[in-house]
């Protein structure tokens, strides 16, 4: 993905809302959806969770949002490691209990290389920009340790607690 590709998304996702008292008071109530496809999709604090043959296939939570979100999406799944290592600022940490910013996209990958998708991104644009600015920042080859510094610099005034991500 071009380096002009990844300052768009980071301006579109700049737009979209993040993380704020609605998501915080959907959060605390049970939701009533139709369970047909449960062993696929869960729901937690409101957020989906959906299962996908690898992380190549995107789930269908996605189908309908912008291409620069799918595109997000893509990249946090092809960027494990370094997403693993910076915290996120939206609060998800207290509200969903994710550790780290890869938590706000995947929920799980499992062995036989399926993984499980959160939809919490989706909703979030504190989420999308730390994402989207972490893996520029990473393609431009900076460290994982300077991209971690110039998020929390970034995000730690008029943002939530952040991740209880450990130190790299």
């Amino acid at each position: 993905m071009t380096k002009s590709r990844f300052i768009t998304i980071v301006l579109a996702t700049s737009m979209i809302s993040g993380c704020g008292n609605e998501s915080k008071e959907s959060s605390g109530s049970k939701r009533t959806e139709a369970t047909q496809h449960e062993e696929q999709q869960q729901h937690t604090l409101g957020d989906k969770r959906e299962e996908t043959k690898n992380s190549e296939t995107l789930p269908s939570f996605l189908s309908d949002k912008p291409k620069d979100m799918q595109l997000i999406y893509a990249a946090a799944a092809k960027h494990q490691t370094l997403l693993e290592n910076i915290p996120c600022y939206c609060g998800c940490g207290e509200e969903a209990n994710h550790q780290n910013n890869y938590d706000c996209f995947i929920f799980e990958n499992r062995e036989n290389g399926s993984v499980t998708w959160d939809d919490h991104g989706t909703k979030c644009g504190v989420c999308l920009e730390i994402a989207a600015q972490a893996v520029v920042d990473y393609s431009k080859g900076k460290s994982i340790e300077d991209i971690r510094q110039e998020i929390d610099d970034k995000y730690k005034e008029g943002y939530a607690t952040p991740t209880p991500t450990p130190e790299v």
